[in-house]
């Protein structure tokens, strides 16, 4: 398969993995419950989150096209699943559920995930793994809005 065809699939399952999340957990942002949370002073405005998935996705879906081209094994395709679930149930468990620490726990996993892929596959992308650092980097700051509502609610 030529890397544009693995970058158009893997933009088809991220951006599903979005479209699922966000109808799991059903406009949780915007639930009296939510908005009623002491949330933490750094919180993004609410159009933010949006923008930085799309860009997250974007990056990972190329990101993932030159890797899985590379290295199509399966612990790739085992911690590529990983992530999907995790991403997807984030939102569900916190937003429709309420279980705030249950979705630090999902969300800290995640977190995990997102490093491995950074630090196991670096010497095989080199620079290429700038594509998953958007990713990495939302993923702390939303762990880190995770912890500020269990901890403070």
């Amino acid at each position: 398969m030529t890397l544009f065809k693995y970058i158009i699939l893997f933009l088809f399952i991220n951006f599903g993995a979005l479209a699922i999340g966000n109808w799991l957990m059903d406009n949780g942002p915007q639930t009296v419950w939510y908005i009623g949370l002491n949330k933490a002073p750094w919180t993004p405005p609410g159009w933010f989150f949006g923008f930085a998935w799309t860009t997250i996705m974007i990056c990972f879906s190329i990101y993932m096209a030159y890797l899985f081209k590379i290295v199509p094994n399966t612990k790739l395709k085992t911690l590529f699943t990983f992530q999907f679930i995790f991403n997807i149930a984030w939102g569900y468990i916190f937003f429709d559920l309420q279980l705030t620490v249950l979705g630090l726990i999902c969300i800290v996993l995640l977190t995990l995930i997102v490093s491995k892929f950074l630090v196991d596959y670096q010497k095989v992308l080199k620079a290429k793994t700038i594509l998953i650092l958007p990713y990495f980097i939302w993923i702390c700051v939303a762990t880190s809005l995770n912890l500020y509502i269990v901890i403070y609610n």
